[in-house]
């Protein structure tokens, strides 16, 4: 994985395992230790699902509120942080599906196409824009091609984070990749159209 995962190890586990031990125990103030340790590997999590700061906050603060009244449920056959990872899939897909039944707000493609045109873009812009291209996709075709191509997941790792089958990470892969696809042509003829009148 490439949020951090690469980082652990062995010490980390043990060192993790006491702390659990102890928030389970009751020492509740031992879970900060697991915070500080892990907020900013998912804070960039975070990132994925919105780009606001504050929405972002409330994200991280949901995904260490959901890991704390599950810690017993935690299994510790991967790391703590990997677990965490999971949890923080899930929150953002729920804010995303929440999201897309409040509003149904679409990126204008012909800006980005006239932008390109005339400006070289930075990665911030290029990142943006990509997530407001995604944002047009489903919530479930948004987060599948998230992971894969975006965070560069591989079809075992996006099973694992977000619980699905690896063929469901595949056919649910291809039909997004054919629904984005689908999208950019239309905008496309859309603005041919508006070209030739």
């Amino acid at each position: 994985m490439n949020l951090a995962d690469s980082q652990h190890n062995d010490d980390d586990d043990a060192s993790e395992r006491r702390i659990i031990q102890a928030v389970l125990a009751g020492d509740q103030n031992e879970y900060r230790v697991i915070v500080q340790r892990h907020q900013q590997a998912i804070a960039t999590q975070m990132r994925r699902f919105s780009r606001d700061p504050l929405l972002i906050e409330e994200l991280v603060q949901e995904v260490f509120v959901e890991a704390f009244l599950s810690l017993h449920t935690f299994r510790q056959r991967s790391p703590l942080l990997h677990w965490l990872r999971r949890i923080a899939v899930r929150i953002g897909y729920r804010f995303w599906t929440k999201q897309s039944r409040q509003k149904s707000d679409t990126v204008d493609l012909s800006t980005v196409e006239n932008y390109l045109a005339t400006n070289e873009p930075s990665a911030n812009w290029a990142e943006e824009k990509l997530g407001n291209l995604l944002a047009n996709l489903k919530p479930r075709d948004r987060l599948v091609l998230t992971l894969l191509y975006w965070d560069e997941c591989s079809i075992a790792e996006a099973a694992d984070l977000t619980g699905w089958s690896q063929t469901l990470v595949k056919v649910q892969a291809h039909r997004a990749r054919q629904r984005l696809k689908k999208m950019l042509e239309s905008k496309e003829h859309g603005s041919h159209r508006k070209d030739t009148n």
